[in-house]
């Protein structure tokens, strides 16, 4: 895994575990990660990151068809 150091200025009013979901969230929702990687990333375990992901304006189901038929294959 890879450590990046960012520094968001003070004015910017989010706690770390609010950084750690958007991002997680937004790879998540790029498909470049998977939702255990993100859950990694945000430190939850799978299922409650995939319980919080409405939160964030993210959805669990994919935009793509054949995503979604692969999705129903695999359940």
């Amino acid at each position: 895994m890879r450590t990046i150091q960012l520094n968001i200025p003070d004015s910017v009013d989010l706690k770390d575990y609010d950084f750690s979901m958007i991002i997680a969230t937004k790879l998540y929702e790029d498909s470049k990660l998977s939702s255990g990687q993100a859950a990694q990333i945000a430190g939850l375990s799978k299922r409650a990151f995939i319980e919080l992901m409405g939160r964030y304006g993210v959805s669990v189901f994919s935009n793509s068809v054949s995503d979604l038929h692969s999705d129903i294959a695999n359940a």
